[in-house]
């Protein structure tokens, strides 16, 4: 069996080298990439996900996944065996030239709904978006078992083991929990956070500096500005983050630079024997959105963190914050104020944000909602749960490039990260001295723990396996619902 799984190896690195050039690909489109690049770059990407697709279908490597014992193999080699399978089982039913032609759709998508965003254009970027969706849909129907929910497969896809059994109950919580949370927050009186305006190159050095403060290792990673923030990686020696600059308001890039330098610590700190294999990256997006959420909200907006480096903000921005006290910029960026954007949103009002998503999907893949009338069914149920209603498509359906992108069924995983980061941070504090090491700076011990009982397993582990093998219980969403209580309760 031996000589069985060095060959199926052979295969996989270069399966993984095709994953990290199309990884490439999508790093430079966003950040690097002239405008008229992306008809034609587009067209490789679509050749190179074929060439994945015929190299991880081929009848060699099916053979071989189905006949090597995982039981025989060691436990990083049964964890291998187990994500290969898990990508089999999704990908030999679905078409190849199709499959190719769904990638090199979505390597075009994100160019046009960027266009369409900054023209509020929903109307121009509808065609594309409905073949996204509609491509989405029809994938998740071909791959779901018996009896099964073409929404939960795609949900599966990010958060293994959950599907809406799952989500439905946890999002009921928030409705029951969260609505009246900030329905009592609103009759007390709504303060408006301030918004503070510092130039963007001063922006730029600060969130370099923060990031390298949080952890941020730039010997292996870089950071680059896109319209939309977000984290890649080819694998845990180069990892990529990108930011963005709002000239009128600085709080805006701190936070998004935490953010994805949360998602950025999770994979530069997989192990290096993990690293270009199918556990090579965070075991699921939940609990990669945990850890970006984690030090975004749970460090990054708490008084221990910034006690130790205030003083640093105000030299680096002074324009922003030189006559800002600490107590007023806490308040600032922990305000509560229904908003129509997800990513500026505080933490109360962010998960409203997910379950008009989730809402939105569901009736999607039921065929209850068609994508022409998203703008509508998106503005009303902004209306219901936040009180607002977006006056541009912009501001409202457009703002996200996830859908345009084909990442339905993602959305749900940044409550879930939410409600693991609460869990983490509640057992932190049963075992560390969580605020002394934020007050001393000392943000590498919190690193070694997230590193020792997360990190460094990659995909080995499921969520649920590291949850019950770091806290002693799985998913626990009381942690979340109790946080926000805590914190924000009147």
């Amino acid at each position: 069996m031996e000589e069985q799984w060095k060959e199926l190896r052979g295969y996989l690195d270069k399966a993984a080298s095709y994953q990290a050039a199309l990884a490439l690909f999508g790093w430079d489109a966003e950040t690097l990439a002239p405008p008229e690049s992306h008809e034609l770059t587009a067209r490789v990407v679509g050749v190179l996900a074929e060439e994945y697709f015929a190299l991880m279908t081929g009848e060699r490597v099916r053979e071989l996944a189905a006949s090597i014992d995982g039981e025989a193999l060691g436990t990083k080699e049964r964890a291998i065996l187990r994500r290969l399978r898990r990508e089999l089982d999704s990908l030999e039913k679905l078409p190849q030239k199709e499959y190719g032609a769904y990638q090199e759709l979505l390597a075009r998508s994100p160019s046009e709904w960027k266009k369409a965003k900054e023209k509020n254009d929903f109307a121009s970027f509808l065609p594309v978006l409905d073949e996204v969706i509609s491509t989405a849909r029809r994938f998740a129907s071909l791959r779901a078992k018996e009896g099964q929910a073409p929404y939960d497969v795609v949900l599966d896809d990010y958060e293994e083991g959950f599907g809406m059994a799952q989500l439905d109950p946890f999002f009921a919580q928030v409705r029951e929990r969260v609505v009246p949370l900030l329905r009592r927050r609103v009759e007390q009186g709504i303060v408006p956070a301030k918004k503070h305006a510092c130039p963007e190159d001063k922006q730029r050095e600060f969130s370099r500096w923060l990031a390298g403060y949080v952890g941020f290792d730039f010997s292996r990673g870089v950071i680059g500005e896109t319209e939309h923030p977000f984290t890649t990686n080819l694998h845990n020696h180069d990892v990529r983050i990108t930011t963005h600059y709002y000239e009128n308001d600085a709080a805006s890039a701190i936070f998004s630079t935490i953010h994805e330098t949360g998602h950025a610590i999770y994979e530069q700190q997989i192990a290096d024997d993990h690293t270009l294999t199918m556990i090579g990256g965070g075991t699921s997006m939940g609990m990669h959105e945990s850890q970006s959420r984690f030090f975004e909200n749970n460090l990054g907006r708490s008084r221990a963190f910034w006690s130790a480096i205030y003083e640093k903000l105000q030299r680096m921005l002074p324009e922003a914050y030189a006559d800002v006290p600490l107590d007023q910029f806490l308040s600032e960026i922990n305000a509560v104020e229904p908003s129509l954007i997800r990513t500026e949103a505080d933490e109360l009002t962010y998960p409203l944000h997910i379950l008009i998503r989730y809402e939105l999907e569901k009736d999607l893949f039921a065929g209850k909602l068609e994508t022409k009338d998203l703008p509508a069914a998106w503005n009303a149920k902004y209306r219901e749960l936040l009180g607002v209603e977006p006056q541009t498509d912009s501001e409202g359906v457009l703002q996200d490039t996830h859908w345009a992108s084909g990442l339905l069924g993602y959305f749900p995983s940044y409550a879930v990260g939410s409600a693991i980061a609460a869990q983490i941070e509640a057992y932190l504090r049963r075992t560390m001295d969580l605020d002394g090491a934020l007050r001393s700076g000392s943000l590498g011990s919190i690193r070694e723990f997230l590193r020792e009982h997360i990190h460094q397993y990659g995909g080995e582990r499921t969520t649920q396996e590291l949850l019950t093998a770091m806290t002693g219980e799985g998913f626990e969403p009381r942690y979340y619902f109790d946080y926000l209580e805590q914190k924000y309760g009147v």
